[in-house]
């Protein structure tokens, strides 16, 4: 599979053979049941240096910091506590698959008060629960934060997001998921993309792999495989086909990111015949309005402003009609519009126009 990029500037082509080198089988598919799950926990970021939440504002954190400090033997109720260097955030990380107890795993930390700054902080004990309410770890540490801000009396400049960190290896696991794969009589695979024609190409390529006809297609997106004897359990079936290389089929697809003016297209982009005209008209308005003084030590002259306006209408007349003729390849299509002179952000709206017309036989995804 080839494909061409084209940047806002000029069109730049790169090729990808894919279809050559193939791709491994773990790279195209998941194996259902095996995935992760989201850990979130409300936790408490201490230590930092007069940037944390006004508690008078955000009272929930001040109540999190008295129950913290009771249970440490502290008591704080009745007192007058207005601390600055804590802050309330959100600890939010993901749980791998097959996880065991004692595994550190990265969590990000987000304030959710009116900290301004979480750099230096620490944050405090944090249990992490998973959808089910249970707790799976704990997270603990330091934060390191990649943007900062400073400010002075009139001015101030922040760069990056200060409010936000994570903290590396910050969570330790303490829970393990019930689920054991060994236990499975059959895996499912599921396609990353679905395509009929990459599933049948895995399902061939397991059963020509193994010697057996063991792998079964049931969808664009699935591909059932059963556990035969020569395998002990699941995780040797795995580890013996997931390096197996397959050729996989993709639609074909133009992918345009207006904002950036990029451009992707596939190889497989065909266009039947259809002629482009692109316009170059543009039209210049200025305005340069003068004023009129009156004459000195004149009594009843008036200042007036005097509209001026000078207006250029520039119409390039060397542009050309482009007739793509049926079936017409990317690569003639990419030579045929450089030719024209063609930009990216133009070739957007043709790319649209010839969409439109029904003459572009692919997917067009825009961003």
């Amino acid at each position: 599979m080839r494909f061409f990029f084209l940047s806002f500037c000029s069109f730049f082509l790169f090729f990808v053979n894919a279809a050559s080198a193939g791709v491994k089988l773990k790279d195209l598919v998941e194996v259902e049941g095996v995935r992760g799950n989201d850990l979130v926990g409300y936790g408490l970021v201490v230590g930092l240096d007069g940037t944390g939440d006004g508690l008078r504002n955000i009272p929930y954190a001040e109540e999190a910091l008295s129950s913290l400090l009771e249970r440490l033997g502290v008591n704080v109720q009745g007192e007058k506590f207005r601390p600055k260097n804590v802050a309330a955030v959100l600890v939010t990380g993901t749980l791998p698959p097959f996880a065991r107890a004692g595994t550190q795993i990265d969590v990000t930390i987000s304030a959710i008060g009116d900290a301004s700054n979480l750099l230096g902080g620490t944050l405090i004990m944090t249990p992490l629960n998973a959808a089910d309410g249970l707790i799976y770890a704990v997270a603990q540490g330091p934060v390191l934060v990649s943007g900062f801000a400073a400010s002075g009396e009139a001015a101030s400049v922040t760069e990056g997001v200060p409010t936000s960190g994570t903290i590396p290896n910050g969570a330790r696991v303490e829970r393990e998921l019930a689920f054991d794969f060994n236990d499975l009589n059959s895996i499912r695979l599921a396609l990353r993309a679905p395509d009929f024609t990459t599933a049948i190409r895995i399902e061939k390529a397991i059963n020509a792999g193994v010697g057996k006809p063991i792998a079964a297609m049931l969808d664009s997106a699935a591909v059932d495989i059963k556990l035969d004897t020569q395998f002990s359990s699941p995780a040797h079936l795995m580890s013996a086909i997931e390096n197996f290389e397959i050729s996989p089929a993709q639609k074909a697809r133009i992918v345009v990111d207006q904002r950036s003016g990029t451009i992707v297209l596939g190889a497989g982009v065909r266009i039947s015949s259809v002629a482009v005209a692109q316009g170059n008209l543009s039209i210049r308005i200025r305005e340069t309005p003068g004023v009129s003084q009156p004459n000195p030590f004149s009594r009843n002259g008036d200042t007036i402003v005097v509209p001026r306006t000078d207006i250029q209408i520039d119409d390039a007349g060397d542009r050309r009609v482009a007739l793509i003729e049926e079936n017409m390849t990317l690569a003639d299509l990419v030579d045929g519009l450089n030719a024209l002179g063609v930009s990216p952000r133009e070739m957007i709206d043709i790319l649209k126009s010839i969409k439109a017309a029904g003459a572009l036989h692919a997917e067009l995804v825009t961003q």
